[in-house]
């Protein structure tokens, strides 16, 4: 199945194709299957380099969602009652936050013209007939090619053979399980758990219903696009984990393992942000930046150890004989008369003259003290 309307995409990918299978004639048989199938793959790895500005940008619109998933619920209980007003709102915090619900699938958007054209391209192939720049002894050639004994325009379905049968059966099932890995793999690690809301819900659903989809549809397939979706799913896979690994979304579970890793290798600042070497983080950081940052680690733990600790009780004894020392210090109310001559009798080796005493009172007890009266007597009687 061909569209005119896309005829200059026929001609880009089937150029693509010829120019890597070209490549690959020269270590592989020309008419066989690795050719032309790992032409097909490098085809995948192109339109994904291509498309990692707009892969970043699902990745940044993923997590801006997530992250006003509390205000769109808040907006929707306010206006449950006014669909219109609840749509403006709406618009309003997406313009906002800077994204909207069909940024996270920009990239199988774009993909779907490049899919479109390789199954016209297989299509063709399959009836030996002329498309793009695939005509005379390359549409030959790619007619001859087999992967594990199945052409590449076969489908399960249009296929009699029962190796075929097993073959595209046993890619299908790979296909849609990478799918799910993939998927998985960004709802356990990447997602911030302790926010719960209808987009994760969502995603969780998508997570089971796409690898379904993708069963379902693969059995049209031919071999040459069930290929192309392997690739693009392993390449995704791969894709995805390097970006959970070095940047994970805040509050996740990759993103707690990232911070023990920073920590453990000192690159981990008080603020809890990244010591980045030099090249973009590709170097490691100086020693004098690693160094900060455990100084200001450890400045941060003392003054949590140190805000932790509880001043210890003290018993009525304890407490007493603490006011007496307080008092026998230095500079207290003792006189000076008092101290001289305990300095000179601590350097002449005799024993200090007793303290005198005022008249009336210990030595030791503050002047101008209030002391409290004794009670004592007898209350007066009530009158009757």
């Amino acid at each position: 199945m061909t569209f005119g309307f896309l005829s200059p995409l026929y001609t880009a990918v089937s150029w693509i194709i010829v120019q890597f299978h070209s490549l690959y004639s020269h270590v592989f048989d020309p008419d066989g299957g690795w050719a032309w199938g790992l032409a097909i793959a490098s085809m995948v790895v192109v339109i994904r380099i291509c498309l990692i500005p707009l892969f970043v940008k699902q990745i940044k619109a993923t997590r801006a969602m997530q992250a006003i998933q509390p205000k769109m619920k808040a907006i929707q209980e306010r206006y449950k009652n006014d669909r219109q007003r609840q749509s403006e709102e709406m618009m309003k915090l997406y313009k906002e936050a800077g994204t909207n619900p069909f940024s996270s699938c920009l990239p199988i958007i774009v993909q779907a013209p490049f899919f479109t054209a390789l199954y016209g391209v297989l299509s063709k192939v399959a009836k030996g007939q002329d498309i793009g720049v695939i005509h005379g002894s390359l549409l030959v050639s790619a007619g001859k090619a087999h992967i594990f004994g199945a052409p590449l325009s076969a489908t399960f379905l249009g296929s009699p053979e029962t190796s075929v049968k097993i073959v595209t059966a046993v890619m299908i099932v790979m296909m849609s399980l990478s799918q799910f890995v993939t998927q998985r793999q960004l709802m356990t690690k990447n997602v911030d758990l302790t926010v719960k809301t209808p987009f994760m819900q969502q995603q969780k659903m998508l997570m089971y219903v796409f690898p379904v989809m993708f069963a379902v549809m693969g059995i049209n397939f031919p071999v040459g696009v069930l290929v192309y979706w392997l690739t693009t799913n392993v390449w995704s896979m791969g894709q995805q984990l390097v970006v959970i690994h070095n940047n994970p979304t805040p509050g996740s579970k990759a993103f707690q393992e990232r911070q023990a890793r920073l920590k453990k290798a000192g690159r981990l600042r008080a603020d809890g942000t990244e010591i980045k070497g030099a090249l973009w983080g590709m170097l490691p950081p100086s020693k004098a930046a690693i160094a900060e940052a455990a100084s200001a680690s450890a400045v941060v733990e003392e003054s949590v150890r140190a805000s932790r600790q509880q001043p210890r009780r003290q018993t009525k004894a304890q407490r007493q004989q603490g006011g007496a020392t307080q008092a026998a210090e230095p500079g207290g109310d003792i006189p000076v008369e008092q101290r001289a001559e305990e300095a000179v009798a601590a350097e002449s080796g005799t024993k200090p003259a007793p303290a005198k005493q005022t008249a009336g009172k210990p030595a030791g007890t503050k002047q101008g003290t209030r002391q409290q009266p004794k009670r004592g007597g007898q209350r007066p009687k009530k009158k009757s």
